[in-house]
């Protein structure tokens, strides 16, 4: 399994490699921005929408790992900052297969974000429908 691979060498990948491998089905993809920021860009098509700033975002993140059985699951975020900050602490607390998408949705020094290499976007009504029932 490609994303699985690619997982075990790093933890910090581009949006692009991101993009590749969902659409492999090869790894989930959490976008963990507010409902206000999902609302303003829409959201990496594919991308469960779990919110950092809504109660319950443990339980729901653990949950879309299970879900997520042996794929790796990226985090994304506007810019890669809160992003690489959940998964350093994820880290730190021995949580392994979590991935961070550097660049984010908007781009950053890392890279020009998601919406800029113009990987495919979903509008927040579609990616809530799309979500499973066990993250919601």
């Amino acid at each position: 399994m490609p994303g699985l691979a690619r997982a075990v060498t790093s933890d910090t990948w581009s949006a692009q490699e991101v993009a590749d491998a969902l659409e492999d089905d090869a790894i989930s993809l959490i976008d963990v921005r507010t409902r206000a920021e999902w609302t303003e860009t829409g959201l990496a098509k594919g991308a469960w929408p779990i919110s950092m700033h809504e109660r319950g975002f443990e339980q729901r993140l653990f949950a879309a790992r299970d879900l997520s059985a042996e794929k790796p699951v990226a985090l994304i975020c506007a810019t890669g900052g809160r992003s690489a900050r959940l998964l350093a602490a994820l880290k730190r607390a021995g949580y392994p297969g979590f991935i961070d998408v550097s660049e984010g949705m908007l781009g950053s020094r890392r890279g020009p974000g998601w919406i800029a290499r113009g990987l495919p976007i979903t509008d927040l009504e579609t990616a809530l429908a799309a979500l499973p029932e066990a993250l919601r």
